[in-house]
């Protein structure tokens, strides 16, 4: 079912019944295109020793076997989802599409994932490896760092066992089933 007008300024509450209706159809499958988007990564090594689908699933197998909850270890999974189509703020990327889902400190960790990372490296590229330190007064600086160091930062390692995305597909689903929070979800939960 689609609407007929050819501007937004044309348009009727009838019409945003039928599109809102149609949006909430289109939304229940968000999970499963993100865990689509992730396999875009496979076999993209970007000179690292495991590609960058591998490093995403380490990362999320980390936190899982450490006890972390379905949010953290979603969060650890989508981490790096950002490197394909935002190569140069991957980090943002994956925010932006967290963030309807997860905690605010969720939502600032993978945010800032990249800057914090940057710490074990920076140095060897002639950047600031201290760069995180002007994050120092934020609440979430210790969440943040202790991601980097725990999960993110050991998840290259080749000599692990091949892991399957379909492992963490129900947590994607979980996780991602119903936003927390966002512009639309008022009209989204049956408001006006």
């Amino acid at each position: 079912m689609k609407t007929n007008f050819k501007s937004f300024t044309e348009s009727t509450q009838e019409d945003w019944q039928i599109i809102v209706g149609e949006q909430k159809k289109f939304m229940v499958g968000l999970p499963d295109r993100i865990l689509q988007h992730m396999q875009l990564l496979e076999n993209d090594y970007g000179g690292f020793p495991v590609d960058r689908l591998q490093h995403c699933l380490q990362t999320a197998e980390l936190a899982a076997e450490a006890g972390e909850d379905d949010e953290y270890v979603v969060c650890a999974l989508l981490h790096d989802i950002g490197d394909t189509l935002g190569s140069f703020n991957h980090a943002d990327v994956a925010a932006a599409i967290l963030q309807p889902f997860v905690s605010e400190a969720n939502h600032w960790m993978i945010k800032h994932h990249a800057i914090f990372q940057g710490y074990n490296f920076f140095h060897h590229l002639g950047m600031d490896r201290n760069m995180r330190d002007k994050f120092k007064s934020s609440e979430y600086y210790e969440h943040t760092e202790r991601f980097v160091a725990k999960y993110d930062n050991i998840a290259f390692d080749n000599s692990r066992p091949k892991l399957s995305l379909d492992v963490f597909a129900p947590l994607v689903r979980k996780v991602m089933a119903a936003p927390r929070q966002s512009l639309y979800k008022a009209a989204l939960d049956g408001g006006n």
